[in-house]
């Protein structure tokens, strides 16, 4: 499953790849202008790849992290 950025900004992320996440578990921060959005798991699996460097700009949409079941 394809997890992406809600809008443009800075992604921080809160897994590494291989971790187990649940339902709801905060995966990365997304922050603009003070602005800090949480992006979390909508289901329980595996984080297969975080696809951007920790601190770096996103776009919205940009797909972030990938979760495997």
């Amino acid at each position: 499953m394809d997890i992406c950025a809600p809008f443009a900004g800075v992604v921080h992320y809160h897994v590494t790849p291989g971790q187990r996440v649940a339902p709801g578990e905060t995966l990365a921060v997304v922050e603009a202008v003070k602005l800090e959005a949480p992006v979390v798991s909508p289901v329980a699996g595996t984080v297969g790849s975080l696809d951007r460097d920790d601190f770096s700009n996103v776009d919205g949409g940009d797909r972030i992290v990938a979760i495997t079941d």
